[in-house]
């Protein structure tokens, strides 16, 4: 799978479904805003969170959204496989293949965040 090629495709789609109901979209992105930056886990910990759901609901545009925003707060790959890790412990065999697909976000994404530094 090209993950960035993906994650422009799903920005694009993301962008026309924000056209064609905006005032959901938008108080969708202000309660992630919110939950995000408040309480008392850093914004890094919160996406491992997000991350460890993405995989268990087996959602790919969210767990390369989550790997961009990790790669950009400053996670590693070492956390990430702790996070699969657990990830494979509570979902079993359906966790183990979004762990793979996960592995290989991290590897195109946060190397490419990488190389945009």
């Amino acid at each position: 799978m090209d993950w960035p090629a993906s994650m422009t495709d799903m920005r694009t789609q993301l962008r026309a479904l924000n056209k064609a109901i905006p005032d959901a979209t938008r108080e969708f992105g202000e309660l992630s805003s919110t939950v995000k930056h408040t309480g008392a886990l850093s914004v890094r910990e919160k996406e491992w969170v997000a991350l460890g759901i993405a995989i268990a609901m087996r959602c790919e545009p969210c767990i390369g959204f989550h790997v961009e925003a990790l790669a950009k707060a400053g996670g590693t790959r070492e956390e990430l496989a702790d996070v699969l890790g657990v990830a494979l412990q509570m979902g079993g065999g359906p966790s183990l293949m979004y762990a793979a697909k996960t592995l290989a976000a991290w590897d195109q994404l946060a190397g490419e965040q990488a190389a945009a530094e």
